[in-house]
């Protein structure tokens, strides 16, 4: 493992620590300082993080249990790789999800969070247009849980929230996607528009369609990139 990649941790939160090192490994894994098939050996990360082994080795557990890590017998933990098959489940029960979130949304949504994803949108679109891609990630992202919060179902958000994560490291390759990222846009305006009308069949309908079309960019991007999806 290269040193200094990662930063030491700050603690100007209220988080526990262990909660503070779990976040910086699992953003670390899903930015890509860690990468697939690493291996996660608990005193170079403690010694990089400036934390002792103990916050380290009880947020590797608890990454093996969100699908970061996997465990191996008799040689130890490594940063999880991810399968086409692995991809497909994510984005299979995340469809569900989504659609779910949506019907929801269109029945509970405030006037001022309806505002707030139109504004978001709006954003987008400015940063699309200045091919902003790192910029348009961020506020896809923003987008996506300003509706997931508009829900009114805080498991429903926290399992949509972790879906994302599990595949967090593709979605910029997947919005570079020739296209896609107008694409996207366009599939989020007629989501809002179905939200703002209260039709939750429809918003269930076009929240679907747009998960699986992201799906489908992810993949054939992954392709064209040189990715093993096995």
């Amino acid at each position: 493992m290269p040193e200094s990649r990662l930063i030491p941790v700050k603690l100007d939160t209220y988080k526990p620590l262990r909660e503070v090192v779990f976040e910086t490994l699992r953003e670390a894994i899903i930015n890509g300082t860690l990468k697939p098939g690493e291996r996660m050996m608990e005193i170079q990360l403690a010694e990089q993080l400036g934390v002792s082994r103990t916050p380290v080795r009880e947020a590797i557990r608890k990454l093996e249990l969100e699908g970061f890590v996997v465990m191996i017998p008799r040689k130890g933990a490594y940063v999880a790789g991810i399968s086409l098959k692995d991809i497909a489940d994510v984005f299979e029960v995340r469809a569900a999800m989504e659609a779910l979130a949506a019907g929801l949304a269109a029945e509970r949504i405030t006037a001022e969070e309806l505002e707030e994803m139109e504004r978001l949108l709006v954003r987008i679109g400015e940063h699309i247009e200045a091919n902003r891609l790192e910029e348009v990630v961020e506020m896809d992202t923003l987008f996506h849980e300003a509706l997931y919060k508009a829900s009114r179902n805080l498991k429903l958000e926290q399992i949509l929230q972790n879906l994302r994560e599990q595949i967090q490291r593709f979605r910029s390759t997947s919005l570079a996607f020739p296209g896609r990222m107008k694409e996207a846009l366009e599939e989020h305006k007629k989501i809002v528009e179905a939200i703002s009308d209260r039709n939750t069949a429809l918003a269930q309908q076009l929240a679907q369609e747009h998960i699986e079309n992201a799906e489908n960019s992810m993949l054939e991007a992954l392709r064209r990139n040189g990715f093993d999806l096995k």
